[in-house]
């Protein structure tokens, strides 16, 4: 396992190396192909997870089948843990969007792993904060904020975590479809692929299958504020 990837999970964040990997040593590995799900909205909670490799997303079901894809997760985040302190049915599914690799640990294990390192119980809550941050603003996003604006400010997101430095620019690559994407966003598909090619059309960007590479990171800056 790639120790410095999970170092960065809050579960593992405040521990030095030999208690992270002895902590490891407990936890069970998953294996998904894209499209495989981890848990179902709706089902017990009762583990969380770290991602080793691969991206995963969250998202939620209305009752008329429509989808609300929350947000992507990638190699060293973490999700599953809110149910672990406040024990119930899952809030959201999660769904490999890529061939992705994950290491879980059940709720009575992270109850006695928590009673003899403390600490980590601040950096779980710290965790959870960040992420409730992250839905707030991406609710007032949804109030304040018209479609290009969001699709801005959803690639920089995604650049931050999964970008990788070009002689162009920033290559992203999200694995998402395009109806993902506009889940993402909280828009139609048809008004996220205009906000695209307007991008594309002014040298902003440049568009792949299931990527992006960002040519012009100030404008798009601009245009998500």
């Amino acid at each position: 396992m790639d120790l410095p990837v999970v170092m960065r999970a809050p579960l593992f964040a405040a521990l030095d190396a030999a208690t992270a990997e002895q902590l490891m040593g407990s936890m069970t590995r998953v294996s998904l192909e894209r499209g495989e799900t981890v848990f179902e909205e709706g089902d017990p909670g009762d583990s969380l997870y770290v991602i080793l490799t691969g991206k995963v997303k969250l998202g939620r079901s209305s009752a008329d089948g429509r989808e609300s894809l929350l947000m992507v997760l990638g190699p060293g985040e973490m999700f599953g843990e809110l149910s672990l302190f406040d024990p119930g049915q899952r809030l959201s599914s999660a769904t490999a969007v890529s061939a992705s690799e994950l290491i879980s640990l059940g709720h009575d294990d992270l109850t006695a792993f928590l009673r003899t390192h403390p600490e980590v119980a601040m950096r779980l809550l710290a965790g959870m904060a960040h992420r409730l941050r992250r839905t707030n603003e991406g609710l007032s996003d949804l109030v304040f904020t018209d479609v290009p604006g969001r699709v801005a400010k959803a690639l920089l997101d995604l650049a931050s975590r999964f970008g990788r430095r070009t002689e162009d620019g920033v290559r992203v690559t999200h694995d998402l479809t395009q109806e993902e994407l506009a889940q993402l966003v909280g828009a139609s598909r048809e008004t996220v692929n205009k906000a695209l090619a307007d991008f594309a059309a002014r040298g902003w960007l440049r568009l792949g299958a299931k990527q992006v590479t960002l040519l012009d990171i100030e404008r798009l800056r601009r245009r998500a504020r």
